[in-house]
């Protein structure tokens, strides 16, 4: 699930995008590379995340699983171009 896209279900982040970066058991670690860092990612349960179905690009994705230096700008510009592509609809 490293990598994939997903939107909050609950609570006061819910309707944001957000990228998995990590797991732990029942729980996800999300971030968007502005407010939640991924020096801080949001510590969300699975319940209250939701899918998309699409994961950011392969050397992002290998990066994120081998827990190689990532930089919020990278997060951030996989974000920007999932919103763009969902407002060209």
């Amino acid at each position: 699930m490293v990598g994939q896209f997903v939107f909050s279900k609950a609570g006061h982040d819910k309707g944001t995008l957000y990228v998995i970066v990590a797991e732990e058991g029942d729980f996800v670690y999300v971030a968007e590379g502005r407010l939640k860092t991924l020096e801080h990612p949001k510590r969300k349960r699975r319940l209250h995340i939701q899918p998309v179905n699409r994961t950011v690009e392969e050397t992002l994705c290998r990066k994120l699983a081998g827990r190689e230096k990532v930089y919020d700008e990278e997060i951030k510009y996989a974000i920007r171009q999932v919103k763009e592509k969902r407002s060209d609809r």
